[in-house]
């Protein structure tokens, strides 16, 4: 069970949305935030697993989590689903855009098809994501928009062009939404992970060799998990950062 290093009380009863919050990452944030006393919705488009969390939540959390389903993909889609995650919520208050795919890729072989799925996945839903939310954090009378980028466009990683490119851009556009959107009470912030250890990284990428290569350069000599992203994801979505916007936070163990 996850530990609760510190309670924010503003989010208790504050309404959350999670994108990609089925598995991984996506569902340690559900998680943290639900232990938080907010009323937490996520959506996904893995059923069996997101309905496994939703539902082993819903037990112990003093708000039912609620699942969607969705391709983000799709605009119309997403904004269906967040409208819906504000309405069964009554209010949002915090959108964490936390979806994403970090498929390898090789530059000679990138096709059109592929980098316009990549951009979709990876960039195009933060930014719809994000504009179907606001109106709602308008009524609420302001909000947080949380987006993770990642380092992996800092490391000179060869084998993802697509993605580090989306990540990149991440940044761009959380100071871009950052300068819009502060006037009316919204702030934006974004968290660069660096090597997470999760189920699908180890079933997919990560080898012993890969993951001790990079505890050696790290700082901090130990894996980083999913856990490791709950505290300052929950900081910057709280009042406790209030005053601070159009930043990133690297929670990379020190490899940087």
């Amino acid at each position: 069970m996850m530990e609760i290093s510190a309670l924010y009380a503003d989010l208790s009863d504050c309404g959350v949305l999670v994108t990609g919050g089925g598995s991984g990452i996506g569902a340690a944030l559900v998680e943290g935030f639900a232990r938080q006393g907010a009323r937490v919705a996520f959506i996904d488009y893995a059923d069996g697993p997101s309905q496994e969390l939703a539902a082993r939540l819903s037990v112990t959390s003093p708000h039912p989590v609620l699942y969607l389903n969705a391709d983000l993909r799709d605009v119309a889609a997403t904004k269906n689903a967040v409208d819906t995650a504000a309405e069964q919520l009554g209010s949002l208050s915090v959108l964490v855009n936390n979806a994403g795919w970090d498929d390898r890729h090789d530059f000679d072989t990138v096709t059109e098809e592929y980098w316009d799925k990549s951009q979709a996945i990876n960039l195009k839903q933060v930014f719809f994501a994000s504009q179907a939310a606001v109106p709602h954090m308008r009524r609420a009378g302001g909000g947080t928009i949380v987006n993770f980028s990642s380092i992996a466009y800092l490391l000179n990683m060869g084998e993802m062009p697509a993605y580090t490119t989306a990540k990149a851009a991440i940044i761009g556009l959380t100071k871009s939404l950052a300068g819009r959107l502060g006037p009316e009470n919204i702030r934006v912030n974004a968290i660069l992970p660096g090597m997470i250890v999760t189920e699908r990284q180890k079933e997919l990428w990560l080898t012993e060799d890969g993951m001790s290569a990079m505890v050696a350069r790290q700082c901090l000599k130990r894996l980083l998990l999913t856990e490791d992203l709950v505290g300052p994801c929950l900081f910057l979505a709280s009042k406790a950062s209030s005053a601070m916007t159009a930043q990133t936070i690297v929670i990379d163990g020190g490899a940087l």
